[in-house]
C-alpha cells in the first residue's frame, strides 16, 4: 500500500453512520484503523453569542470548516500525525483540547456531508452512503439530541422542520449518486459491515 487509505461514509443524520463506521473499526487494531467525526469539524462559533449560534443552521455545507478539514486530509494522506478538533455541541464552540489521530494506515471519515466536497471525493479510496428511511432517522436523532445534547422535544423537531430535512434533500441526498456502495440500514447491516472489513483487511495485507 503506497499510501494511508481514506473511506468516506456519508449519509442523513440518524442513518447509523457512527455505528456503521465503528462495527468497522472495531475489527482492527485501533493503531492501524481509526474513525474521523466530520462533526469535529464544525466552525467554531466562540465569537457570537449564544443565541446567534443556536440559530446556526448546522445541516448546511457553511457550517463546516473545510479549509481544516482538506488540510488535515492530506497531511493524513502524506503520513503525517494529526490532532482532531473536538467540537463542543451544547456551546457550539471548538475546546481547547484535541484528540490525536497517530500513524494509522485506514482512516473513515463519517458525517452527514463526508461525500459533498469534490476535493474530499477524490482522495477517497471508497465512498459509502448509508441509506435509512427518513422517519427512523428522525427518531433517531431525537432521541440522540435529547440524551447527549441536552435539547427539548420542540427544539429538534423545530430544527428537523426548518433546515434538518430540507438541508438533508438539497445537500446529503444528492451525494448517494457519488458513492460506490449504497448500504441500507446502517449499522445494523452486518453483510455490509463484513464486506467492508475484508476490503480493509485486503489493503492492509492481514
Amino acid at each position: 500500500m503506497s499510501r494511508p487509505v481514506l473511506i468516506g461514509i456519508g449519509g442523513g443524520t440518524g442513518s447509523g453512520k457512527t455505528l456503521f463506521a465503528k462495527n468497522i473499526v472495531n475489527h482492527f487494531n485501533a493503531k492501524r484503523v481509526a474513525v474521523v467525526g466530520m462533526d469535529a469539524y464544525y466552525k467554531n462559533l466562540d465569537y457570537l453569542p449564544m443565541d446567534a449560534r443556536n440559530q446556526r443552521n448546522f445541516d448546511h455545507p457553511e457550517a463546516f470548516d473545510w479549509p481544516l478539514l482538506q488540510h488535515q486530509v492530506r497531511e493524513f494522506l502524506s503520513g503525517n500525525p494529526l490532532e482532531i478538533p473536538i467540537y463542543d455541541y451544547r456551546t457550539h464552540t471548538r475546546t481547547t483540547e484535541s484528540r490525536p489521530l497517530g500513524e494509522v494506515t485506514v482512516a473513515l471519515l463519517e458525517g452527514i456531508l463526508a461525500l459533498w466536497d469534490p476535493e474530499l471525493r477524490d482522495e477517497m479510496d471508497l465512498r459509502i452512503f448509508v441509506d435509512v428511511p427518513a422517519d427512523i432517522r428522525f427518531i433517531r436523532r431525537l432521541q440522540r439530541d435529547i440524551r447527549d445534547r441536552g435539547r427539548t422535544v420542540d427544539s429538534v423537531v423545530q430544527q428537523y422542520q426548518s433546515t434538518v430535512r430540507p438541508m438533508h434533500e438539497q445537500y446529503v441526498e444528492p451525494t448517494k449518486v457519488a458513492a460506490d456502495l449504497i448500504v441500507p440500514g446502517g449499522g445494523q447491516n452486518t453483510v455490509a459491515v463484513d464486506t467492508i472489513r475484508s476490503r480493509i483487511a485486503e489493503l492492509l495485507g492481514d
